[in-house]
């Protein structure tokens, strides 16, 4: 049975719902697209289309439902878009991030072998790039897009993944820049940005981001090269006889850049210092910390110089700690708990993928094309921000995913009934409720 104030969920499912109606072109797409959100949030293990679509009441047809995601006319960026003027929460951290999707075969658009963060090893997988807004309560996922590798940009690939010709190769920091774009268009306002290694080592995203004005914590490997404290430079003289004077920056002070993991190497142990950033379920997330302001020397080309920076350091509490490095663009007079508390924001990503792929299916699917890819995770997406959404109703007794989850396949269920008349008789008799619509 189902609540007394069902019908004011239905209301609200209705009022969630009603802005997406026109991202899709007819009655019968519109009816697909309630059929698909409410299959992802049933109690289905597996989200493939067959499992879901036996969840789903008055299914219709797996070719319908599968026309739907994979041929359809409908744009999974126009849904994107629309999803990121509804979320309710407009300010917050944002997380970039890479996930992957384990693979057996190697038929599924964007599966190569390549490092797969969920398996900790090299295998065949699918990798996308992904963006959430961490609020410090909530994470919204506002962006993701697959990694696409050279070998699936052939004209053959093209054609059998469905990949526009429009598409070419992009690194993942490139990814990671365009969705930074998209999210900061549509009127989010970031407070930072933070992100592991794959977006950290390049320069490129990190002067855009001082361009911005936007500070950030971003992973960076070992071998990253750093001056430390910030080096002087200056235009040298020109030498006599020379026609042009000479315009390029040159090093005046006899130092040399150094490797992240050498400096670590060379901290005395009166530098660390223990950290907590966050109370655990079942213990304290600490770490021992040293951090130092540098300038990172993947930007010197003898013309341009990086911001001053901190290097965060971290090691692991155990027997035999391993060291952590992060860029940190925030002022030289922050605390070492305020640069510690930022780039430990990232922690957020994990538990919404675990929510993402537990409960809703995020990494199903098991379409080939790069169009069924994108809508069934753009969907995905907007089941998770209807339940983000719902579970901000209730700040104090703040229900878990799965248990949120599971209350609103019953309610969506009614809606879909509702919005089908001819039903209306059968969801009375099998719900045993009394609707007045």
């Amino acid at each position: 049975m189902l609540p007394r104030n069902a019908p004011a969920w239905l209301d609200r499912v209705a009022t969630w719902l009603e802005p997406f109606e026109d991202c899709f072109g007819h009655v019968a797409q519109r009816g697909a697209f309630r059929r698909y959100l409410l299959g992802l949030l049933s109690d289905s293990r597996r989200k493939s289309m067959s499992a879901m679509l036996a969840r789903v009441t008055n299914p219709g047809t797996y070719q319908a439902f599968q026309h739907f995601i994979t041929h359809a006319p409908w744009s999974a960026e126009r849904v994107w878009r629309r999803l990121r003027t509804v979320i309710p929460e407009r300010e917050g951290v944002l997380i970039l991030d890479g996930t992957s999707f384990p693979k057996q075969g190697l038929h599924s658009v964007g599966v190569a072998r390549q490092y797969c963060g969920a398996l900790g090893k090299v295998a065949n997988c699918q990798v996308a790039v992904t963006a959430a807004l961490w609020t410090g309560v909530r994470a919204w996922m506002v962006g993701a897009t697959l990694y696409l590798p050279d070998a699936w940009l052939t004209p053959e690939a093209r054609q059998r993944a469905q990949i526009p010709p429009a598409v070419r190769f992009q690194e993942k920091w490139r990814l990671a820049l365009t969705l930074l774009r998209q999210i900061r268009a549509s009127g989010f306002h970031l407070t930072a940005v933070v992100g592991d290694a794959e977006f950290g080592d390049n320069a490129t995203l990190r002067r855009t981001l001082h361009r911005w004005g936007l500070p950030y914590a971003l992973g960076v490997s070992s071998t990253l090269t750093v001056f430390r404290g910030t080096p002087r430079v200056a235009v040298p003289p020109g030498k006599p006889g020379r026609s042009r004077p000479p315009t390029r920056l040159q090093l005046i002070d006899p130092i040399r850049p150094e490797a992240v993991r050498t400096i670590a190497a060379q901290l005395r142990a009166g530098a660390w210092r223990r950290v907590q950033w966050r109370n655990g379920t079942n213990r304290p997330w600490a770490a021992h910390f040293a951090a130092l302001r540098v300038t990172p020397a993947n930007d010197w080309r003898g013309h341009r110089l990086a911001p001053e920076v901190w290097l965060l350091l971290e090691r692991d509490l155990g027997t035999t700690p391993r060291t952590k490095a992060y860029l940190v663009a925030l002022p030289a007079t922050a605390s070492l708990r305020a640069v510690v508390k930022l780039a430990h924001q990232r922690w957020a990503i994990e538990q919404q993928y675990q929510e993402l792929k537990d409960e809703l299916g995020f990494d199903h699917f098991e379409g080939r094309s790069l169009p069924g890819w994108q809508r069934h995770v753009v969907l995905t997406a907007l089941a998770y921000a209807w339940l983000q959404h719902e579970r901000r109703r209730l700040p104090v007794h703040l229900p878990t995913l799965p248990v949120a989850r599971a209350v609103f396949t019953e309610i969506l269920t009614a809606h879909f009934f509702v919005t089908q008349p001819g039903y209306l008789e059968t969801m009375l008799k099998l719900k045993e409720i009394a609707l007045r619509i």
